[in-house]
């Protein structure tokens, strides 16, 4: 799946809980960092179809990116639960949504055994753009029922300039009385 699409399910995800605004960046982290594999595209293609979903779609990265997030989180055994299981988000994501011949090495380096979906679906497909488009609304509404976007820590000026322009727009756009 798109990189954009598990960024916005680990936002989504921390919005569920109760998290301070770092955790709800280190869940889209969990949710998205298995995709670091992916820079080997830098080193040529051969190397990307050999690494993409191995080097970092593995139960041992996901372990050791989960307890590093969790060193710098408040809600430490919560904070686990979630980022472990926004990893493990990621990679059903990948398994159905990155298309037919890539695989997932979860037991790697340990075992060289690869799970593949072979009804996955295309990468540029209706579903990856349907979950896609859904995230994108959840977002959406988060923002404007709590306040807050994906940007609350990097750029909390501009977070807060989005949230008044969406919540401004939803008030235009929506009669009070269906509000």
């Amino acid at each position: 799946m798109h990189v954009q699409t598990h960024v916005m399910s680990g936002w989504c995800v921390g919005n569920c809980v109760t998290l301070t605004p770092r955790e709800r960046l280190f869940c889209m982290l969990a949710g998205s960092l298995s995709d670091l594999d992916g820079l080997s595209l830098a080193f040529g293609k051969e190397l990307y179809w050999d690494y993409h979903h191995t080097l970092c779609h593995n139960l041992l990265f996901g372990l050791f990116l989960c307890c590093v997030l969790t060193m710098f989180s408040k809600h430490r055994f919560k904070g686990f639960i979630v980022y472990f299981a926004l990893f493990h988000l990621h990679l059903v994501m990948d398994y159905v949504g990155s298309g037919p011949g890539w695989a997932v090495a979860y037991l790697w380096p340990f075992s060289t055994r690869i799970w593949e979906f072979r009804s996955a679906w295309e990468f540029y497909s209706w579903q990856n753009l349907t979950a896609a488009i859904a995230l994108l609304i959840w977002t959406l509404q988060i923002a404007i029922r709590r306040g807050r976007t994906p940007l609350e820590v990097l750029m909390p000026a501009l977070d807060k300039q989005l949230v008044e322009w969406l919540r401004a727009g939803w008030q235009r756009l929506i009669p009070r009385r269906l509000r």
